[in-house]
């Protein structure tokens, strides 16, 4: 719709300039076009004010318990980033400083996963827009090794699979469709919600291009075994002949094990262990926008995939998918690597685990839930109800939202898809304070939806209520009101009686749960990083 409540932009210009407040002004009376440009022009102030009004009904990032991305920074380094913004990273020639910073970085990363790499040598790796292009990268990497062995052995090379847990972030599915590599799912099941290493190396054959482990998965934040599928793996290329490798997608937790979990096992100190992802704007403290991807020598990034280019007498190696990105990430990533340190980052991940470990104290302490997530792994407090006969997850998130904050709910991925949960990620900037505010709010809504009917009575009577409007009569002078009333009764019955009785007695939700309208997984359905 265009400015057609207004008579000119001419008129409102000139009545703007004579008033001082913006919202005095005849623009907020205005209604901008919102699929199509505008047919004339919109002052400074009026556009800032206009965006920034629309933007205060989004959520509060602090608040946003469903991400795992940074939301606060220093102010220092926001300076750094605001003087970076019109910089393009790719531009080597012209930023040749951006270019060492984002080396370093590389150097940096490999060198936390213990790379086997000499003093002085270079590692081999990449900065990246996030994790996801980080795992195209190195799918890529595998893909092509894997092609270049079989076309050299004279062996059939169209039918690559790759073999993950059901788990994985949905990067992984885009990976495996776009590239045309067959994904096979070790599937979950109930209590156990991590990739069976076990179950992965059954799934490999002749044409696995790789098996990809999980540092701290998506849903519950558990560190999957990656020795024991290097330990099971090895046996099998032994027996077989094949030289399947691993991956290890630590996109979450790669920035908190090597800190606080050093006698994990996970990294290339494993020798099947050939590439790894990081996301740098999770756990590495950055702002949306930058990830990691290193390699444990040059040897496992066939170099056909590598472009070079030529500045200032040195070779550049470049290996992304995208050309054109911001330089301002990967400077805000050198400075936390730089003004934090090995002991900062310690001292960051150790307060991280330790609110979740309250906060999951607090939870518990509740009664009613059930917790999903490990005392090891990313600082994620992952829950349940025990009882959800009367109302589930979804409510409880809903209900919090009333309270500013985004916890979400979904459900396990296949075969634990029955088993829905709710998952709050500790980033930094969440305090004690706000653990305490967050279970005080918890408790809140479920008492307003203990005071409130339950599924079953709201379903009935909403049915009822629908087809006696519909025929306009009495609700009690319908055969179904009449039925659904004495279902009414009996259910409230049954519901104090369960209540006054079996407050002890609790059932997991897992087996009582026959929903029809339950969401997808989180990270499944929207992707996020």
């Amino acid at each position: 719709m265009a400015l057609t409540t207004c008579k000119s932009m001419k008129e409102v210009s000139r009545v703007h300039n004579t008033i001082d407040s913006m919202f005095a002004s005849r623009y907020v009376q205005c209604e901008l076009p919102k699929f199509e440009i505008p047919m004339h022009e919109t002052p400074k102030d009026a556009a800032y004010q206009i965006i920034s009004d629309e933007l205060m009904l989004d959520g509060n990032p602090r608040l946003n318990l469903a991400s795992f991305v940074t939301t606060w920074m220093e102010p220092e380094c926001d300076k750094l980033i605001m003087s970076a913004l019109n910089k393009n990273y790719i531009d080597m020639d012209e930023y040749p400083i951006t270019t060492e910073l984002q080396d370093r970085c590389v150097n940096m990363v490999a060198r936390l996963f213990n790379a086997p790499i000499e003093e002085g040598e270079q590692a081999v790796g990449a900065g990246t827009v996030g994790s996801s292009e980080a795992i195209m990268l190195a799918g890529l990497a595998f893909k092509r090794k894997w092609q270049n062995e079989r076309k050299a052995a004279g062996l059939p090379w169209d039918k690559p699979n790759m073999v993950t847990g059901a788990n994985v972030q949905v990067c992984w599915e885009k990976f495996a469709r776009y590239f045309e590599v067959e994904l096979r799912e070790v599937k979950l099941k109930e209590d156990y919600y991590i990739m069976d290493p076990a179950k992965a190396v059954e799934l490999c054959d002749e044409n696995t291009i790789c098996v990809c482990a999980i540092l701290g998965s998506t849903y519950n934040g558990e560190f999957e075994d990656v020795q024991l599928l290097n330990d099971l793996l090895s046996e099998k290329n032994a027996e077989k002949g094949w030289h399947i490798p691993i991956h290890v997608d630590a996109a979450s937790g790669g920035f908190i094990a090597p800190f606080i979990y050093p006698d994990i096992v996970w990294d290339f100190r494993l020798p099947l262990v050939k590439s790894i992802n990081v996301s740098g704007h999770k756990y590495g403290l950055v702002y949306a926008g930058i990830g990691w991807v290193v390699w444990r020598n040059k040897e496992d990034l066939p170099e056909e995939l590598v472009f070079h280019v030529n500045y200032l007498g040195a070779d550049q190696p470049t290996f992304t998918l995208n050309f054109s990105k911001g330089a301002s990430q990967v400077i805000a990533q050198y400075y936390q690597l730089i003004r934090l340190g090995f002991q900062g980052y310690k001292s960051i991940m150790n307060n991280c685990a330790e609110n979740a470990k309250i906060l999951t104290s607090e939870i518990e302490k509740i009664g009613r839930f059930k917790i999903l997530s490990k005392e090891i792994g990313v600082p994620v407090v992952a829950f349940s109800l025990i009882d959800s006969s009367d109302h589930d997850e979804f409510e409880i998130s809903d209900g919090l939202r009333r309270y500013g904050w985004t916890v979400p709910a979904y459900t396990m991925a296949p075969d634990a898809q029955h088993v829905t949960l709710l998952r709050v990620v500790v980033r930094e900037d969440f305090s004690r304070s706000l653990a305490d505010r967050l279970v005080t709010d918890i408790k809140r809504v479920l008492a307003y939806l203990d005071a409130r009917p339950s599924k079953l009575i709201q379903a009935v009577t909403e049915a009822v209520q629908a087809e006696s409007k519909e025929k306009a009569v009495p609700l009690a002078s319908t055969v179904s009101g009449v039925k659904a009333t004495e279902a009414f009764e009996e259910v409230v019955h049954h519901s104090r009686k369960k209540k006054h009785h079996g407050a002890s007695h609790h059932h997991h939700h897992s087996h009582s749960r026959g929903h029809t309208n339950k969401k997808h997984a989180l990270h499944k359905s929207n992707g996020v990083c």
